[in-house]
């Protein structure tokens, strides 16, 4: 399998600016060029001194990156990874990946049988996948949101978002095309550097963007340039920056590493230096007494007001997987050593918060039922003060005997008990959850097929928010009615994460069935955004059509049911040296046992 992979030339600058905007050939677009020194800190401790450097206020010359290490602490934190062989591929496996699940997989591809044929689906969806790519400068840099020919007004599906491109780059890796997605997370890679000003406010630095697109700019009457223009929220619904574009950034870069060997990418000065801006905004302290992280409404792939404000479980499963994406692929060295440790420490925090707390079944929610309120204890059970009559009437007829889900957000009183797909899925596929837990989501999905699949999957979150309710969290949001788009619609972009958990526990049958069941509609439908009503019948009322991350989402589902062996480089198995990392401080000073040790039981399964 060959790889194209060649080197990212950036134009020179010229004198005459246009407009403000950078005037070379092929450029960036910023409002201001910074040029600073960032002093990050993670556990108290700088680990590191980054410096970017800009080419002043008229281009955009960029230079690589100068980090300055500063740090000279002496215990290292780090693993080895190892090469494995499946099936004659050979390639860097995390050390806890095991290949017990796919070897039942293996088995079933017969031993000298040609590649299995193209249905006629495939091809048109290949087809329509090549015809979304994007170029700029004459290489390929990522495939818009959606290209609808009928669409008259395209708003903002005409860019490229990293979060919709993921499964795009997962094709055309599987594909065996890696080009693409190089430069994809090298330009995205240099737009993290630049000033994001948003009412004379600037976020942190390493924020990524959650789109771009690529625009031509006149220099004078015969003479044209493009430039790559950003958006990291200031122009999107609400004004929210995307938090899990740089989780997806590195979920990406990761998966590029492991499907094509280029591990060169990885080891570059400005991709070590924006991995570490990205965790560095991420771990930096803050007033939470909590490993999740806090983030406002719409800071996801649910990127309008749907109640999801605090600590969603699709940020924190997302979180803990670029945070395991991370630890395999920073360079050891004194100026990393502090930040590894914080890594370590936060994912085992995280891992135990999740597990202890995010999960719900028939157990679980009996113990919810008999909680006490208002305990004043460093030993109370109710640690949230959550209230029983929380628990909502639908909730108590759903939950089967066998089965179980990671609930929606937890915060001080409040738990959220809708299903949502893709931070469970995502649970699944980083080993967020137990082995026992991530058994049972499948099984939930499995027995409440009807509820989450029906029609078409997959639901993005169940049950709808309705009447009363659909009024005062959505803000009477016309595009998010009850059954329909975020709010119970069914997102056929699902498919290949739902893919990949159940190649992961071996439960294939369930996959393929999915995938049957899509591979009848889509093409007929034209390949929609979502589908809406509760059984998933019906074509969004506002979806569009040619919706690329729904093209994208069904290929790299059929071609990793035909490639089982390649799913082991993009899932992880359960790591339990990290559930043996304690940081608490409560168990150093004597005034109380570490909760941990009490929970291990329920942990360790």
């Amino acid at each position: 399998m060959a790889f194209r992979f060649p080197s990212l030339g950036f134009c020179q600058s010229k004198p005459n600016g246009v407009g403000g905007f950078s005037s070379s050939r092929c450029s960036t677009i910023v409002s201001r060029v910074l040029s600073t020194s960032v002093e990050t800190r993670v556990n108290e401790k700088n680990f590191e001194r980054i410096y970017v450097q800009g080419g002043g206020e008229g281009g955009v010359n960029v230079k690589p990156l100068v980090v300055e290490r500063i740090d000279k602490d002496e215990n290292i934190v780090g693993e080895e990874a190892s090469r494995i062989e499946v099936n004659g591929v050979v390639g860097d496996v995390d050390g806890d990946v095991s290949l017990r699940n796919l070897e039942g997989l293996s088995e079933s591809k017969v031993e000298g049988k040609e590649e299995e044929e193209e249905s006629e689906v495939e091809k048109e969806a290949l087809r329509l996948l090549r015809e979304a790519v994007v170029s700029y400068c004459g290489s390929p840099v990522g495939t818009v949101a959606a290209n609808d020919p009928g669409d008259k007004q395209p708003l903002n599906y005409d860019q490229v978002f990293i979060r919709d491109f993921v499964p795009s780059a997962l094709t055309f890796l599987l594909k065996g095309e890696g080009e693409i997605v190089r430069n994809f997370l090298l330009h995205t890679l240099q737009l993290q550097s630049w000033e994001k000003t948003v009412d004379c406010y600037s976020p942190g630095q390493g924020l990524m963007p959650a789109s771009f697109k690529v625009r031509t700019v006149p220099l004078d009457e015969n003479t044209y340039e493009e430039v790559l223009d950003p958006d990291f929220g200031e122009s999107a619904i609400g004004r929210v920056a995307p938090v899990d574009s740089g989780l997806w950034w590195i979920i990406m870069l990761r998966a590029y590493g492991k499907l094509t060997g280029d591990y060169a990418l990885q080891e570059r000065v400005d991709v070590q230096t924006g991995l570490k801006m990205i965790l560095n905004l991420c771990l930096s302290d803050g007033f939470d007494m909590f490993p999740s992280l806090l983030v406002t409404d719409g800071s996801c792939m649910i990127d309008r007001r749907m109640g999801i404000h605090g600590h969603p479980l699709e940020i924190q499963a997302l979180f803990y997987s670029a945070l395991r994406c991370s630890r395999e692929m920073l360079s050891l060295n004194d100026g990393s050593k502090n930040l590894v440790r914080a890594i370590n420490n936060r994912l085992s925090a995280l891992s135990f918060h999740i597990r202890e707390y995010y999960w719900v079944d028939m157990k679980k929610i009996n113990e919810i039922y008999r909680y006490k309120t208002e305990e004043y204890s460093m030993d109370a059970t109710n640690k949230f003060n959550i209230y029983p009559e929380q628990i909502p009437s639908w909730l108590m007829d759903w939950i089967p005997e066998e089965g179980g889900y990671m609930m929606g957000n937890l915060q001080p009183a409040h738990m959220d008990f809708r299903f949502f797909t893709l931070g469970n899925l995502w649970s699944v596929v980083s080993s967020l959850g137990t082995p026992r837990q991530n058994t049972s989501i499948l099984n939930l999905i499995e027995a409440k097929w009807d509820d989450l699949v029906c029609h078409m999957p997959l639901k993005l979150c169940y049950p709808a928010l309705e009447f009363e309710e659909w009024r005062i969290i959505t803000g009477s949001d016309p595009k998010n009615t009850p059954w329909s788009y975020h709010n119970g619609g069914s997102w056929p972009t699902l498919l290949w994460q739902f893919t990949l958990a159940c190649m992961k526990m071996g439960r294939l049958e369930l996959a393929q069935k999915a995938v049957s069941l899509a591979e009848k509609r889509l093409q007929i439908d034209r390949w929609p955004e979502y589908y809406d009503t509760r059984t998933g019948k019906f074509i969004g009322k506002q979806a569009r059509l040619f919706q690329t991350w729904t093209i994208a989402g069904f290929l790299a589902s059929k071609l990793l049911l035909k490639n089982p062996e390649m799913a082991s480089f993009l899932f992880w198995e359960e790591d339990y040296e990290l559930l043996e990392i304690c940081v608490c401080a409560l168990s150093k000073s004597g005034r109380k046992k570490c909760s941990r040790f009490a929970a291990k039981s329920q942990i360790l399964v």
